[in-house]
């Protein structure tokens, strides 16, 4: 009998990556200690090689890290990094030279737990094929603190305004921002803090149809160019009401950075240990691992 598919589960909805979160950050090289030292990632050899900019390569996904003052994201960032022993081991390696600053690391059942030198929290998973579908390095998802009351109306705004599946569960809207990737927003009783700018960027493959109930509502905060545009409020769909803001940077898939390739070492490779053929991260599952059918 031939095998039946659940082809539904294959759906996306309208946006199909989530490329990158951005935080400003005061100090690039405690930025560089503790993302691309301490997390073992990769900073993006051919853009923003300064000093005043850093991009950060997980997987397919970034980290964009632009010079100022700390912003930091009321909530964490969910990523998945195979090797969980070595990651212990390079956080506690940076340990003395953040000293000072908000950078702590703990671990948990399921995740380490990192924080940033600024107080950004980064939940680190090992790679788990039901949870996180094939990767072994990326980002699954970005997890907001919202005000209680408000995940069931969230969980409302993203299918009728940006075409973008959501589903409502224990006070959390789950919000499908591309393959194995969310947008979570979950209810809290603590205090919020004020908005300070960072973003997160999506590509739409219906780029217009957002923008016109997005403008018709007076919700663009931004016109960047023929590419891209940018909202920062999330509202009630029935009523307006305000809801929750972060800015969101939206792409068409005709952007000319769409599906950039993106360079990802292995943090295990050093000169002393040195092993021909071993400097890249592979991001995915191999396909010894992979689905026959």
């Amino acid at each position: 009998m031939q095998q039946k598919f659940d082809r539904a589960a294959e759906d996306l909805g309208n946006s199909i990556h989530l490329e990158h979160v951005n935080v400003r950050v005061p100090d690039q090289r405690l930025a560089s200690l503790f993302y691309v030292t301490g997390l073992g990632l990769t900073r993006d050899p051919y853009l923003m090689t300064s000093d005043d900019n850093m991009w950060v390569n997980v997987g397919r996904s970034q980290f964009h890290l632009p010079s100022g003052k700390a912003q930091v994201l009321r909530g964490h960032i969910g990523l998945v990094i195979s090797g969980r022993n070595a990651l212990l081991a390079r956080l506690a390696s940076i340990a003395e030279k953040l000293r000072g600053t908000a950078f702590a690391f703990r671990e948990h059942n399921d995740h380490v737990e990192a924080t940033c030198p600024w107080g950004n929290r980064v939940r680190c998973f090992e790679p788990n094929a039901a949870r996180f579908g094939r990767i072994t390095l990326g980002v699954p998802y970005v997890e907001f603190e919202v005000p209680a009351g408000t995940a069931k109306a969230i969980c409302d705004f993203y299918p009728n305004i940006m075409g973008m599946p959501a589903e409502y569960r224990n006070a959390t809207a789950s919000v499908k921002a591309g393959q194995n990737q969310h947008l979570l927003f979950r209810e809290t009783d603590r205090g919020q803090g004020e908005y300070d700018g960072h973003h997160v960027q999506i590509y739409v493959t219906n780029f217009s149809g957002p923008y016109r109930a997005l403008l018709a509502r007076g919700l663009i905060s931004r016109e960047d160019n023929r590419h891209q545009y940018r909202f920062r409020d999330i509202v009630d769909p029935a009523n307006g009401r305000h809801l929750f803001t972060v800015e969101h940077e939206v792409r068409s898939l005709t952007h000319p950075m769409y599906s950039r390739p993106l360079v990802n070492r292995n943090p295990a490779q050093t000169n002393a240990t040195f092993a021909a053929g071993h400097d890249q991260w592979l991001w995915a599952i191999g396909p010894d691992s992979s689905d026959s059918q």
